[in-house]
């Protein structure tokens, strides 16, 4: 049953280069339709999912932090009346760091909102207009100073390993973020992912990625400053102090399931994913015709299942325990990873293995996927 809950606000209040959608700008939005809406998705959603009090809630998509303050106490509303509260739930909502969304800051943590999740990305000027960005670094430090007097946590994530990125000029743009006092940090390296304007300016010669090593050298700087700082590791690409990991992403990464709704979201819940509509029209009217936004509910192989366990679980620095998988799974340990090539991973000091529990050596997490294909067995992955 779902103890963690997605809500995806589908809206920007401009269109901006780092959406997913195309359709996500409006002159106006009916807020109470859409009210309406994702309550009679969530309260679909419950029927199935529920039976657990809920220990995270998490508002994502188009521009959440500029949802009405009164929409976003509603729907925490409904969500407990439907699932009840943990005592310590974390409700965090995912914000661009622009004057207009903090000036909305105070509100929001009115209405429950108690984690904001920043994306800054830079803090230098010329590198947000590199990556896209619409703010400025003065107009993110200033929603930074906004958000951490409203709220009780507050991450913010920065890109690195950008052309011309040093570890000197690296180890500097760290220590000035660590220094903001923030307990957690999302620390990830850019990507140049096919189809994007990035690998159109590598492939025209307009751009020069780092090569292979000084990205694995700006990763292992940033592990050992981020550790030496009190915020070591939890995930590939999440730092924390003790007790500020995101219990919502926690849910994700131990397999664990959760309620998705709102225009694209996706679920999990008893070995079936759900996906909703993506257009926002679309949503509306499955919503009208079938009491949800579904557009896909597929059942899992236990195989899938199992693999999909094994790839997320050992992203994180505490491992992933083969005996608990194998019994919620129904699987033999032997089916689940490739025991000699575990061995030989962990003789090369990029796999631990304590007992049943297994998971990935600092020198081994900058070759994630790497060693992920080696590890996960065969028949995981072939099935």
């Amino acid at each position: 049953m779902a103890r963690a809950l997605y809500i995806h606000w589908p809206f920007c209040a401009k269109k901006c280069p780092y959406c997913d959608f195309n359709s996500h700008v409006r002159a106006g939005v009916d807020v109470a339709a859409w009210q309406a809406a994702l309550i009679a998705d969530m309260r679909a959603e419950a029927e199935v999912a529920g039976g657990e009090a809920l220990t995270s809630i998490f508002f994502g998509g188009g521009t959440p932090s500029l949802m009405p303050p009164a929409l976003v106490a509603a729907l925490l509303a409904e969500a407990e009346r439907l699932w009840g509260f943990d005592p310590s739930i974390e409700i965090t909502l995912e914000a661009n760091p622009s004057s207009v969304e903090a000036a909305n800051f105070a509100a929001l943590a009115g209405a429950g909102v108690n984690r904001v999740s920043l994306g800054v990305q830079s803090l230098d000027d010329a590198e947000l207009r590199f990556l896209g960005r619409l703010h400025g670094a003065e107009e993110a430090l200033a929603a930074l100073e906004t958000a951490q007097t409203h709220f009780a946590r507050v991450s913010f994530d920065l890109i690195y390993a950008l052309p011309g990125h040093t570890p000197e000029l690296w180890e500097q743009r760290l220590a000035r973020a660590l220094g903001f006092g923030t307990g957690h940090l999302s620390l990830y390296q850019l990507t140049i992912e096919p189809g994007t304007r990035f690998a159109s300016d590598v492939r025209r010669g307009r751009l020069t990625p780092l090569d292979d090593d000084e990205a694995a050298a700006l990763f292992d700087l940033t592990q050992e400053r981020t550790a030496a700082a009190g915020l070591p590791a939890y995930e590939t690409s999440n730092h924390a102090r003790g007790g500020q990991e995101s219990r919502h992403n926690l849910a994700y990464w131990r397999y664990q399931d959760y309620a998705g709704i709102g225009p694209g979201a996706h679920g999990r819940r008893g070995g079936v994913a759900t996906v909703r509509h993506k257009k926002p029209e679309n949503f509306l009217k499955a919503v009208a015709t079938q009491g949800n936004g579904i557009a896909e509910a597929r059942a899992l192989a236990v195989s899938d299942q199992a693999a999909e366990a094994l790839l997320m679980g050992l992203r994180l620095t505490e491992g992933v325990d083969l005996a608990a998988l194998s019994a919620r799974f129904g699987l033999p340990l032997a089916g689940l990873i490739d025991e000699a090539a575990l061995a030989r991973l962990a003789d090369l000091g990029l796999m631990w293995r304590e007992g049943a529990r297994i998971g990935v050596a600092p020198p081994g997490r900058g070759l994630l996927d790497a060693l992920l294909g080696e590890l996960v067995a065969d028949s995981l992955v072939t099935a």
